[in-house]
């Protein structure tokens, strides 16, 4: 599995690879031994390849990945070569199916292996032209037509059904990846939805149990997963992110790109009435041309025109999965642009669902070996699908390195017993005080009469 080199045994080193539309970012972790991750080296690189979640130019995304594997290696003092790869993009879809399987061993119990089975009858489905099964994540099980059941391992049971949520993805899309990873000389282990990754790093169990809504709102996409009762309800990916706010700025600003994305991070509001009327930004002109003032309440009337855009496409997402009105955990935004002034305001605002933004900094544990200022940097929204896509590798290694469920096994022989103690416990015990109590007052022969 992920295994790259360890230095304990129960603990091996994973790489998260996030191919982003702005960043491409790699990390090296491990589960620490009071459970939480330790990160042990990250590795950042411009992302100049990606567009909207799909790769646009394969050499400049190979360089990408080249440096920050090349800087996260030496970083944790690793060698890299098998990365746990997020992916997105407009191609993405979802569809639910029902599954079955009918068990001929009617005296065993049910394991690990019959789930297995049931998940890869799943990836035989007959997809349209074009698509291949990324995911295939059970739902509720039914056993021998009892429903709702989530972990039906160690049940007895003849027929097995499960509900599924299926992800897929454009062939092209896929393959265009994994040829970029192992261009850069990597094996990709397993190949992980984002928004799936990015909820393993922000939402607890508690509020999958009640009912949330993930949105990781990225550079080129915007990703959404909807939990309900502790199981992925859906998903979806939104072809809008945190560019669609730069190219706004700089076409209604007037401003080169790069001023723009400055001008949003720094100045940027989700809310122009909290932002002053006489509050203005100076910005350098081109050579030899004056500067230009721009206005703060301007600005920010640009970025939420296109934010309240995003979010009205969320909305659309959470009321077309029919969990709208079963929403208590309300809705979590991270990614980067979740560092947007005001952003959950003018989310609670348009869809009326309490909003927080949510920090990857939960699962990680403290960190020594990193320079302080890197560990902060890395609890940023930021990193939330680089830290996911670690965490489910881990929980990956894990699953395929634990014992295949509960099965019949034949009963132990009977242990040949040396004392009256281990035949008989507490009361063998006692009788052997008792022996030894009666013998130290009488002698044996009369004790044997």
């Amino acid at each position: 599995m992920d295994k790259i080199s360890t230095q304990d045994r129960t603990s091996p080193i994973i790489v998260g690879l996030d191919i982003g539309t702005t960043k491409i970012c790699a990390i090296v972790g491990r589960r620490s031994k009071n459970g939480k991750i330790e990160i042990l080296g990250i590795g950042k690189a411009e992302s100049a390849g990606v567009t909207r979640g799909m790769v646009s130019n394969i050499d400049k995304t190979v360089q990408g990945i080249l440096q920050a594997v090349e800087v996260a290696g030496s970083q944790s003092n690793v060698e890299i070569r098998v990365v746990n790869v997020g992916i997105a993009g407009q191609h993405i879809k979802s569809l639910q199916h029902r599954g079955l399987i009918t068990r001929r061993d009617l005296n065993s119990e049910i394991s690990r292996k019959d789930i297995e089975k049931l998940i890869e009858d799943m990836y035989n489905l007959v997809m349209p032209p074009g698509e291949e099964i990324i995911h295939v994540l059970p739902q509720e099980f039914t056993v021998d037509n009892e429903p709702g059941i989530k972990d039906p391992i160690g049940m007895a049971g003849v027929r097995l059904e499960a509900n599924f949520h299926i992800i897929s993805g454009q062939v092209t899309a896929i393959k265009n990846i994994v040829k970029c990873v192992n261009k850069a000389g990597l094996d990709s282990q397993e190949l992980i939805l984002e928004p799936l990754a990015s909820s393993e790093s922000v939402l607890s169990d508690e509020e999958k149990e009640a009912g949330i809504v993930l949105v990781d709102i990225g550079g080129g996409t915007t990703d959404v997963a909807i939990f309900h009762e502790g199981i992925i309800r859906h998903t979806a990916v939104i072809p809008f992110g945190g560019n669609s706010v730069t190219e706004d700025i700089r076409e209604g600003c007037s401003v080169m790109r790069n001023i723009a994305e400055q001008l949003k991070i720094r100045f940027g509001s989700a809310l122009a009435d909290e932002n002053r009327e006489n509050e203005i930004v100076c910005v350098p002109g081109l050579r030899g041309r004056e500067s230009k003032e721009i206005s703060v309440k301007n600005l920010a009337y640009v970025i939420q025109a296109r934010m309240e855009e995003i979010i009205e496409h969320i909305y659309y997402e959470i009321k077309s999965s029919g969990y709208e009105k079963k929403l208590i955990g309300g809705i979590v935004i991270t990614g980067g642009g979740a560092q947007l002034k005001h952003l959950p305001q003018l989310v609670e605002y348009v869809t009326g669902l309490d909003c927080r933004v949510g920090y990857p900094n939960e699962h990680l544990a403290k960190n020594e070996v990193l320079p302080k200022n890197v560990y902060e940097e890395l609890q940023s929204p930021t990193f939330a699908t680089g830290i996911g896509l670690l965490i489910k590798g881990i929980q990956k290694t894990e699953y395929d390195n634990a014992p295949q469920g509960i099965v019949t096994q034949a009963k132990p022989e009977k242990q040949k017993y040396t004392s009256e103690e281990k035949k008989f416990g507490l009361f063998g015990k006692l009788l052997e005080t008792g022996k030894k109590f009666i013998k130290d007052d009488i002698k044996d022969e009369d004790f044997l009469k």
